[in-house]
């Protein structure tokens, strides 16, 4: 099954890769990233690294419930339009029009249809965080990826600050353990840190990389910290800003000594790794490490509801699977 889900994401690949134009589609125009990207790729002052990528169309819609996502709505219809771009009446229409597709729909709770929808298409998918709200729901997007072998990507965009690369890649030796911070926004809809403090998290886990076993949570009126213990005992931290200024960074501890982690830079290197992926199929973040840092802010979840108790990583997943499967037969 493996190979076979590599070979289709090769191919994918090679079909892209012998088009003049890469066709753009985006669902959902509730965010900022929406409209970043659209004038990174439809833009007259365009860079040569993006000429073969355009945006052709978007499904506006969109969050009905997220006041801060859905009022944005008709202003950014319009300054697609401005930028070239055909407002589609729904997702299957837009899925006619492009090759690949960019899931920007600001409330991860419709990500597993809408994303259900693109993979029935075979449309190779760039989801944005959150991949899902909830750990089972990410779950299940990334099965059902698999079963109609469709290549996905997610990542947060702070993955790709070159400062926060160079230390997962070893320019500073080692990585003993981490630091890490972001705002932390509550969202109702959502559970813990999965509509905005999962910025920090991915900061965590870039630079500490898979293996985290065990969490638990200290939480206030003004700030969340959470410490993860990985399988080789090294301990890594994430606290949630939820007052004061919006600073997202940390410190990783290496070998060579202490070094700083990030801070934020802008979208246009995670542009530019979604569409190297759009061109190979190859997705820069895997697929376990992804669900790692769901677990882990679930797991955050849980120890938080214990009263700061050590929660089990491994307990917490497979609790999210059995759920995952629930959601999948729901879905069909």
């Amino acid at each position: 099954m493996r190979l076979k889900i590599i070979l289709s994401a090769v191919l994918s690949g090679l079909l892209l890769i012998t088009q003049a134009q890469v066709k753009i589609g985006i669902i959902g125009l509730d965010t900022s990233h929406a409209i970043a990207f659209t004038k990174f790729l439809n833009g007259e002052d365009k860079k040569e690294e993006f000429k073969e990528y355009t945006i052709v169309a978007a499904y506006p819609y969109g969050s009905k419930t997220i006041k801060s996502s859905y009022d944005r709505i008709p202003g950014y219809i319009e300054q697609v339009k401005e930028l070239g771009v055909e407002i589609t009446a729904s997702i299957a229409e837009l899925l006619d029009k492009v090759d690949c597709v960019m899931l920007e729909t600001n409330d991860g709770n419709l990500h597993l249809e809408q994303a259900y929808e693109v993979f029935k298409a075979g449309k190779t998918v760039f989801i944005d965080k959150p991949i899902g709200a909830s750990l089972a729901q990410s779950i299940a997007i990334f099965q059902l990826a698999r079963q109609y072998n469709v290549p996905l990507f997610t990542s947060s965009s702070l993955r790709f600050v070159p400062q926060t690369l160079k230390i997962r890649n070893g320019e500073f030796g080692k990585v003993l353990g981490a630091d890490c911070f972001s705002p932390h926004r509550h969202e109702p809809s959502h559970p813990d840190f999965g509509w905005y403090g999962i910025h920090g998290v991915e900061i965590l886990f870039t630079v500490m990389g898979t293996g985290c076993v065990s969490v638990n949570r200290m939480s206030s009126d003004s700030t969340d910290v959470v410490v993860g213990k990985w399988n080789d005992g090294r301990i890594g931290t994430f606290r949630g800003l939820q007052q004061g200024k919006s600073v997202y960074g940390g410190t990783a501890y290496t070998i060579k000594g202490s070094v700083p982690v990030g801070p934020y830079e802008g979208y246009e290197m995670l542009l530019s790794e979604i569409l190297k992926f759009f061109r190979t199929g190859i997705a820069p973040v895997s697929e376990k490490e992804t669900l790692e840092i769901f677990t882990f802010m679930e797991a955050s979840n849980e120890s938080k509801r214990k009263g700061g108790k050590i929660v089990s990583i491994d307990k917490t997943y497979k609790k999210a699977e059995k759920e995952a499967g629930k959601l999948i037969r729901k879905l069909k």
